[in-house]
């Protein structure tokens, strides 16, 4: 059972006024659904992804309410204007009846507004209308407006159209009911989906909410970044079987069996990998190297689980320091849900649920003066690993043009230009950026690089012959973060105790990673805003990390798993990747059992029912498939 409503348009009328969700087209077309910004702009919103060619229209159909002229206005943006650069590439039209209108769309503002599309004359009844690319460079819109009223302009401020929607819209003043559950999960990750299952195998009723159509968050088809970090370590030597059974397989996965191919596990995962050798790519690979219909076939089995697709959350219910209930709306309607639940675990990696409740929590890079740890600044500043937009490319049987992205890409020459077939993790944007707030801005800077350079090899480096028989296969639309914000816990992990090897008491999973910093490069010649990253990495022995970090220090029913856990910036490094932020969402759903069984909040475990934990964690949970 889940929250997934893929046709169904939303939109709201009176006699002289209709509002129109765009994101909630009864076809989208070609065009996908954003919503990383919601958290910003209070509403996902629909995007021509082309990769230079136009997608196919989004269409929908609306009841005009009576016969007459009408206005309309159109909720968009020149998303490359923020850069002072001419172009518009995210040109398109809005069509009535199949009729375009006058004024093209997608060329003005730097910011969200409602750009004016012309008045026309309609007649009552069923009218279609449709979004028609012009570009396939990235045109966007979100919402559209339909009125009589002359003097009607839609309004721009956040509060005041939050209003203007809901009236229009007819939402009902408070969320619907979406049920009471033992544990909460929200977002639907590695490290979420081992969260909600293991809770729901133990007897636990489970909410798991993923604000995309698909599981999985970096590990997804979506963004391909493949799994990485050790599993089944002493002394647990079941945990990561949960993990092991979502399915992908990567070249980290042939390292493991390249190392002891004797096992039946890796004589299966040799076997798989020789039969299928494009699953050696780890990053940016082909989709189906990321197994995203395994990982719902899994979360799906679960009897005490239920799935929430497509559901943001937005906002908290709390009585003194717990969280009494969440309250996520769909991406797609607009409409909003309330989970009401006992615990709740923040798998969002933006520490999103955290910061709602008001979750004690930090962002950037601490001291050296606070931590200690030999590799931290002098001075605390905001600088986390950025965001990575990957992309690949493929060979094709005769020479495919691709549009030149002249003036509004990011510029390039024989010096600056990345001579490469594929865009892998160290394509990284806005290290000095807010990752939540200025995601959209880090996201489409990335593809002014992506597209801007691809232009330069195809169209016009010496070396052009060489990318004739080429074309962009796939580029990322949501971005793979590493770093935002992390939620503190009792215990805040530190470089010195992963280095030095400190025993914690309540060691749990282990970290095999090397604690790995990302830092921006600056390229000789190049005048924009760092594009690329360089990895400095300090090996480490497998290291427990303490339970304690897994859940908050001051919203007492609060869990956290994945990269928003209570380490520093520093100690990020290595427990961030993913089948390590799995094997904490396999604790985390242990934990949770523990707690309905006994009655008990998180820090109670660790205080009062640790040899509970210790034998779960012995036993394991997952049903690993090779």
């Amino acid at each position: 059972m889940g929250i997934l409503l893929l046709n169904f348009t939303v939109l709201g009328q009176n006699p002289t006024t209709v509002f129109i969700e765009a994101e909630s087209f009864a076809n989208r077309g070609g065009w996908v659904i954003d919503q990383q910004s919601m958290d910003v702009m209070q509403s996902a919103y629909l995007m021509a992804h082309g990769l230079g060619v136009p997608v196919t229209d989004a269409t929908t159909s609306i009841h005009v309410p009576s016969n007459g002229k009408y206005s309309i206005w159109v909720r968009t943006k020149d998303w490359v204007a923020p850069w002072n650069v001419k172009g518009a590439p995210g040109k398109f039209q809005l069509l009535i009846n199949n009729q375009p209108l006058e004024v093209t769309l997608g060329t003005e503002g730097a910011d969200w507004h409602w750009q004016y599309a012309g008045r026309i004359n309609l007649s009552s009844g069923n009218t279609s209308i449709s979004l028609h690319d012009l570009t396939g460079f990235n045109g966007r819109c979100d919402a559209i407006v339909i009125t009589k009223d002359k003097r009607l302009t839609p309004p721009n401020e956040l509060a005041d159209l939050s209003v203007f929607r809901d009236k229009h819209l007819k939402y009902p003043d408070a969320p619907e009911d979406a049920g009471a559950y033992d544990l909460v999960v929200v977002g639907g990750g590695i490290a979420g989906i081992c969260a909600a299952v293991s809770a729901a195998r133990l007897g636990s009723k489970v909410a798991l909410i993923q604000n995309r159509p698909i599981l999985g968050g970096n590990n997804s088809s979506e963004v391909r970044v493949g799994l990485s970090g050790l599993i089944y370590q002493t002394p647990y030597g079941n945990l990561g079987a949960l993990v092991d059974e979502l399915g992908a397989i990567g070249h980290w996965t042939l390292w493991e069996a390249e190392q002891n191919p004797e096992t039946d596990r890796s004589k299966k995962i040799l076997e798989i990998i020789n039969n299928n050798p494009e699953k050696k790519e780890h990053n940016a690979g082909v989709a189906s190297n990321y197994d995203d219909n395994r990982k719902l076939q899994v979360v799906r089995a679960e009897e005490n689980l239920t799935l929430f697709l497509n559901t943001h959350v937005i906002a908290v219910d709390k009585k003194e320091n717990r969280i009494t209930a969440a309250v996520g709306k769909s991406i797609i309607t607009g409409k909003e849900y309330k989970f009401r639940g006992t615990l709740f675990a923040d798998c969002t990696g933006d520490g999103t649920l955290g910061y709602l409740a008001g979750a004690d929590f930090r962002v950037g890079r601490e001291a050296k003066s606070e931590t200690g740890e030999p590799r931290a600044p002098n001075k605390a500043d905001k600088l986390v690993m950025g965001t990575s937009v990957q992309w690949n490319s493929v060979e094709t049987k005769s020479p495919s043009p691709f549009s030149s992205t002249s003036p509004w890409a990011v510029k390039f020459d024989e010096k600056t230009a990345i001579k490469s077939t594929k865009g892998d993790w160290d394509w990284e944007t806005g290290a000095r950026r807010d990752q939540v707030k200025e995601i959209e801005r880090i996201r489409d800077y990335a593809l002014r690089v992506t597209f801007g350079n691809w232009d330069y090899l195809k169209n016009k480096s010496t070396y052009k012959d060489e990318f004739a028989s080429r074309a962009l296969s796939w580029v990322a639309y949501i971005g793979g973060k590493r770093e935002s914000r992390r939620l503190m816990g009792d215990v805040v992990l530190k470089e010195q105790h992963i280095l030095e090897g400190k025993k914690f008491r309540d060691a749990t999973f282990t970290t095999t990673w090397g604690v790995d910093l990302h830092y921006p490069i600056r390229q000789d010649g190049f005048t924009g805003e760092p594009f690329l990253a360089r990895a400095d990495i300090r090996e480490i022995k497998p290291y427990q990390i303490p339970y304690r970090c897994l859940y908050s220090r001051n919203v007492n029913n609060l869990f956290m798993a994945g990269r928003n856990i209570s380490v520093t910036h520093v100690a990020l490094g290595t427990v961030r990747v993913q089948r390590t932020t799995g094997m904490m969402g396999e604790v985390v759903g242990m934990a949770a059992s523990i707690c309905k069984k006994e009655k008990a909040l998180p820090r109670d475990i660790y205080e009062k029912h640790w040899s509970e934990l210790d034998t779960l964690l012995k036993r394991g949970i997952g049903n690993p498939q090779w």
